[in-house]
């Protein structure tokens, strides 16, 4: 296995690093970590698809979507290849990343940013939703950090508890839905987010993450009804 570091980003929250892992002579794999922790990869990427489905399919009109974390742009993409989006703000607190997407350090970032309906936002999430206006959003879509048990940046902790969740519910437009990946099931997260929204369901996916079987969570609550990621 052969690492090639294409880019790196010092910033107050610590160290963001984009590489290249090549094995075997098998098609290289764009890699980002931070802080030394793994947070996701080009070769496995259903996970991030999957949590824009999991919403999608719960909303007849989804024309306003939030994406807290942009990633390497894969819930983006799959968000926007729903016809019925009209807007998707994607807000990411790392500028550097949102950089790398731009000028094409991430090869396929500048075709995804290239549709009008994408609107890469640099900043962080709970500013971005306590700035919203009230309904405003039919979908919010949350993958800042792996989760509130294995958190990369210990301030992501306040995204999983009741104040912040309490502002996405304002946000949310009736009938709208809140999807949050997880690399584990939460149970203290999904009691919140019944607490907040009077539903919650967790739903597990199966995935193979660099030859590893590893199960990644979605917790999505509805506003005004009970949720179901079926």
């Amino acid at each position: 296995m052969e690492y090639v570091e294409i880019a790196r980003a010092e910033t107050e929250r610590g160290e963001l690093v984009l590489r290249e892992r090549r094995e075997n002579g098998a098609p290289s794999v764009l890699e980002l970590r931070a802080n030394g922790v793994f947070v996701m990869d080009t070769l496995e990427t259903s996970t991030e698809q999957a949590l824009a489905d999991a919403a999608l399919d719960l909303v007849p009109e989804p024309r306003d979507v939030l994406v807290g974390g942009l990633g390497l742009g894969y819930t983006m993409h799959k968000v926007l290849s729903d016809q019925r989006v009209q807007r998707c703000s994607v807000v990411e607190i790392e500028p550097a990343l949102v950089e790398w997407m731009r000028d094409g350090t991430v090869p396929h970032g500048p075709a995804m940013l290239a549709d009008e309906r994408a609107n890469p936002v640099v900043a962080d999430i709970a500013a971005a939703v306590s700035e919203a206006a009230e309904e405003s959003y039919d979908l919010v879509l949350l993958d800042v950090d792996n989760g509130p048990g294995h958190l990369v940046h210990e301030h992501n902790a306040e995204l999983y508890r009741t104040p912040f969740l309490t502002e996405v519910r304002r946000m949310l437009r009736p009938g709208g839905v809140v999807a949050i990946w997880s690399a584990e099931a939460s149970p203290e997260l999904e009691a919140t987010m019944q607490e907040v929204f009077g539903n919650a369901e967790t739903t597990g996916y199966d995935v193979a993450l660099q030859e590893r079987d590893e199960k990644y969570w979605l917790h999505v609550a509805r506003v005004g009804a009970v949720a179901s990621a079926e």
